[in-house]
């Protein structure tokens, strides 16, 4: 969705410290800085020891978790900085989406030595939004609508190449329905199935259950009605538990209907932590190895924690700054915004 505005932070560069949780798990975060520029940040994908990120004005790069390795790039189709909100990883390459128009997706090998771009999409209403793979081979990206259906592209050589599905293969959005480009995480995988998330005046989980070959649209309760409204970030845990976050990103202080989850894969959701720790927030994850039951979220209020599914949450970090978060461990979490990227170190009783 096009109107999403930068929320800055009260400072730029805020010093790491470490952070008292009010939980039964985590008792505080340690926090180090991975990165710091003059970048925002809203995508990032763990390879190996690396933290890649992709943000804007064109730049890209990675920082390695131990401190040994860092490669910065900036990307330019003749005067055109894009605006990266997208990444994905394969065996042996990192691609990168922008937002906006023309749509540039570019594969880079990862030494950074060499790019290509291997998909091109122009129009007044191009605006790709998420991308992720299911395997070395198989991926998709996700974007507003353009002809009456959510903009969905799919490759099956690597990046190599990609397709445009056609709207009689997916359900058809609503006036005003689109999606958000907060944080890279509009869509998810497990197995086979993928599921999508769209925002705005209709706010819906688009589920494949045959890697996007057909589609289904199941409405949610998520505060939705306007165009700041909606699902901006779904994760599941495994094939049946997830859970989503949005809200309007215009009142970020309201929480009512800003927190969703389902036991069903996504066929049916509820409304849980109504009015309850955060209100808007832009991205959300599971922590691995919890059984469903530990969840991060980021957002303007800060990074927040729960330990019972989602049904109550904690501040357990209190930078305002950051939209998009990762974990690399069960343990660890990597955590990037505006003008930076950090890793947090959960410790646990």
């Amino acid at each position: 969705m096009k109107k999403i505005f930068l929320l800055l932070p009260l400072a730029l560069l805020a010093s790491c410290k470490q952070n008292t949780a009010y939980t039964a798990s985590v008792t505080r975060v340690i926090c180090d800085t991975l990165l710091a520029d003059d970048i925002s940040i809203r995508a990032l994908v763990i390879d190996g020891d690396k933290v890649w990120y992709a943000g804007s004005r064109g730049k890209y790069g990675y920082v390695s978790l131990s401190g040994q390795k860092a490669f910065s790039g900036i990307m330019a189709q003749d005067t055109l900085f894009p605006e990266f909100r997208a990444i994905a990883k394969t065996k042996h390459h990192i691609l990168i989406l922008n937002a906006g128009t023309p749509a540039l997706l570019y594969k880079i090998t990862k030494d950074g030595s060499r790019n290509k771009v291997v998909y091109t999409e122009t129009g007044e209403k191009v605006f790709y939004d998420s991308m992720l793979f299911l395997d070395d081979k198989e991926g998709i990206a996700m974007g507003d609508p353009v002809e009456g259906c959510l903009s969905v592209i799919k490759t099956t050589d690597g990046g190599e190449s990609w397709a445009k599905l056609p709207c009689t293969s997916l359900p058809a959005t609503d006036s005003g329905e689109a999606a958000f480009a907060a944080s890279n995480t509009n869509i998810d995988i497990a197995g086979n199935t993928i599921w999508m998330v769209s925002g705005g005046k209709k706010s819906r989980v688009f589920v494949s259950k045959d890697k996007g070959e057909s589609w289904q649209a199941y409405n949610t309760p998520i505060i939705q009605g306007t165009e700041s409204t909606g699902i901006y970030s779904v994760d599941f845990y495994d094939a049946k538990t997830g859970y989503a976050v949005g809200g309007d990103y215009t009142r970020t202080k309201e929480g009512r209907a800003t927190k969703i989850s389902t036991r069903d894969g996504g066929r049916t959701w509820k409304a849980v932590a109504e009015d309850a720790g955060f209100g808007y927030a832009s991205c959300v994850r599971y922590r691995p190895g919890s059984l469903g039951r530990e969840l991060i979220s980021a957002g303007p209020s800060g990074i927040y924690y729960s330990f019972d599914g989602g049904a109550t949450w904690k501040r357990i970090y209190n930078d305002t700054s950051l939209h998009t978060v990762l974990f690399t461990d069960s343990k660890t979490v990597v955590a990037a915004g505006n003008g930076k990227i950090l890793r947090l170190r959960l410790v646990t009783l």
